[in-house]
């Protein structure tokens, strides 16, 4: 089954880090990726940008409009993510508790919703 790892960082974390502490975080998720990458289980990783980055897209009345700036105002943003392949939850638990960022902000895991076409 495909599971999805948001990583979550506080605005404190991404200031809080040292230039050292934030290159050995990055070095931690290089390595961590060949890992997974190694054992088959990741799809795709990627870290984002910075919330201020953001454009949130809206169509109403088949009128687009965009705003930027992150969706919500909060204290932690979308950091990154991992779609990774795991036989099950437990075992996607395991993985996703191993995510570098997991040391410093959150992970929130969450099953890929499979659609089909409806009749």
């Amino acid at each position: 089954m495909r599971y999805i790892c948001l990583i979550y960082n506080s605005a404190d974390t991404d200031g809080r880090l040292t230039p050292d502490e934030t290159d050995e975080l990055i070095k931690a998720h290089l390595a961590f990726d060949e890992e997974l990458r190694r054992d088959g289980i990741m799809i795709h990783s990627d870290a984002l940008e910075m919330p201020d980055q953001a454009t949130v897209l809206r169509v109403r009345n088949n009128t687009l409009s965009a705003t930027d700036g992150p969706y919500v105002e909060t204290k932690e943003h979308l950091a990154g993510f991992y779609v990774i392949e795991a036989p099950d939850l437990a075992k996607a638990k395991e993985i996703a508790g191993r995510i570098p960022s997991a040391h410093f902000g959150a992970v929130e895991l969450r099953p890929v919703r499979t659609l089909t076409m409806p009749d």
